[in-house]
């Protein structure tokens, strides 16, 4: 068993709803944790709350995931647990997406999880689990939602490669694919507009889930397995 109490985690996308949940639920259960967002007022908020260390970035930065491992290992002293949280979410035909949202998707979706785990490995214990918070939709596309679902299938095929690089190391990753959840998240989408959909599922549900999957040794995937859907 991955022991949570005592571990050093470093939670990123901390100042979001889900990211915020999953930081106070591992320090509830004794986790020395590292949280990096975007919002420094926010983040310096939730890190003196949870007695943690506040590493603010913008993961849209290609540079920022290696400041953030670098920071934080040197306050942790290193990782046993390593949570990318942050997201971002766009709606519309791809033919009316610009560049610049195709790009952010990429970049935060994406490229920022695969530095951030690039990164952390070295400094990972053994026993360690990387956690990747990807979506239902890499599973199951969605019209109108394009670009998101593949930047989520994106991560999801890289941390299934990532889990076989790393289990000689004694390293697991998991890849956690939620339905839609009742965060806002799709009320802050980075263009477009969300089309009308059924309420989100209670995001704590999903929160104790991953918990305990990161306490389970043999546990790779948290798959909730229910598709968004629009409003009937």
């Amino acid at each position: 068993m991955t022991a949570i109490d005592g571990a050093r985690g470093l939670v990123t996308g901390a100042t979001g709803a889900l990211g915020g949940l999953l930081a106070r639920g591992l320090a509830a259960r004794g986790a020395r944790l590292a949280l990096s967002g975007r919002d420094g007022n926010r983040l310096g908020a939730l890190a003196r709350e949870l007695g943690a260390q506040a590493v603010p970035a913008d993961l849209r930065d290609p540079g920022a995931p290696d400041a953030v491992v670098a920071r934080a290992a040197e306050r942790l002293g290193g990782f046993d647990v390593v949570l990318q949280a942050a997201g971002v979410v766009a709606f519309g035909p791809l033919a009316e997406l610009a560049d610049e949202t195709l790009a952010e998707l990429v970049e935060v979706n994406l490229l920022a999880p695969a530095r951030l785990a690039r990164a952390a490995i070295p400094r990972m214990a053994e026993g360690g689990v990387i956690v990747q918070i990807s979506a239902i939709v890499a599973d199951m596309p969605t019209a109108g939602m394009a670009a998101y679902s593949a930047s989520k299938a994106g991560l999801s095929a890289l941390d299934r490669a990532l889990a076989r690089e790393l289990r000689p190391r004694g390293l697991r990753v998991l890849d956690v694919r939620p339905p839609h959840l009742d965060t806002g998240l799709e009320r802050r989408p980075i263009a477009g507009t969300a089309p009308a959909m059924r309420a989100g599922r209670d995001p704590g549900e999903v929160v104790e889930r991953i918990i305990a999957a990161i306490g389970d040794d043999a546990a790779r995937e948290v798959d909730l397995d229910q598709r968004p859907a629009p409003a009937s």
